[in-house]
This record gives structure tokens, C-alpha cells and sequence, in this order.
């Protein structure tokens, strides 16, 4: 755990802060809804994204690289987050949860988003590093 890395809610969380606007991750092992002899797992993660500036800022797009832990990489890039492009106020912020799949038992996510200020410039955001561990990783199952 790193200096931007905390617990909250006794949940491992992960932080970083990008031109004023702070991503904090929290991943979750989804054991019901995942099939290890398929070798399929699924985790669920929840983002907080707050602005900490004092102008307005958009959500426009993301783009996720998504590593596995056979080292297989996927990468996602779309249009804002769960159907939405938010807007957030200074002080504001934006919380939402989505999913993962994988096909071996760990891996990890990081990222971007792209935002834009009310003057229109555009610009990006870090996602945090975040690890995707399932208790099937202390057991040697990938």
C-alpha cells in the first residue's frame, strides 16, 4: 500500500488526484457470479470521482487496460461511464460501480478519463492501479 492507497469502510481503497480531480477505486470479488472451473471471475469495482477545483468540470470518455494475470491484455474505450457523461460542480462529485470479467483468478485495471473544463479544454484524468484478487489466487488456480 503507497501513500495514496488507504483503507475506507475496512475496504482497500485506491486514490490518485489529476488537475484537481480525485479517482479513488474500490474492487470487490464477485464469488457468486463467477465460475472458477470455466475459468470465468468477476469482480465489481466502485469509483469515486471528485472535484476538488473550483471550475466544472465533464466526464467525456474512458479508456481502460485491463491485465490478466497470464499477462493478456484488454483495453475498453468509450463514451463517459454506465450510460452517462456527469457533469460535477467544484466540490462536487460522481460515484458509480460496474464489472469486470476475467479469465484467470487476479489481475488489475488503470486508466483514463477524459474531462472537460467549462472554458473547453480538454483534458485527462488518472485512474489509479488497482488489483482484481480473488481467493482463488492464494491457491494457485489462475
Amino acid at each position: 500500500m503507497d501513500d495514496q492507497d488507504s483503507l475506507i469502510d475496512g475496504v482497500l481503497t485506491f486514490t490518485e488526484e489529476t488537475e484537481n480531480i480525485r479517482v479513488s477505486v474500490q474492487s470487490y470479488f464477485l464469488n457468486d457470479q463467477s465460475e472458477p472451473i470455466e475459468n470465468r471471475y468477476i469482480w465489481a469495482y466502485r469509483i469515486l470521482i471528485e472535484n476538488v477545483g473550483v471550475v466544472p468540470v465533464r466526464l467525456l470518455t474512458r479508456h481502460w487496460t485491463i491485465t490478466d494475470s497470464n499477462g493478456s491484455v484488454q483495453e475498453v474505450i468509450g463514451d463517459g461511464v454506465i450510460g452517462e457523461q456527469p457533469l460535477m460542480q467544484p466540490g462536487g462529485d460522481f460515484i458509480y460501480t460496474s464489472g469486470c470479467p476475467l479469465k484467470t483468478a487476479s489481475g488489475f485495471m488503470q486508466g483514463s478519463y477524459e474531462m472537460e473544463d467549462d472554458a473547453g479544454r480538454l483534458f485527462k484524468v488518472a485512474i489509479p492501479a488497482f488489483s482484481l484478487d480473488s481467493p482463488f489466487c492464494s491457491q494457485g488456480i489462475n
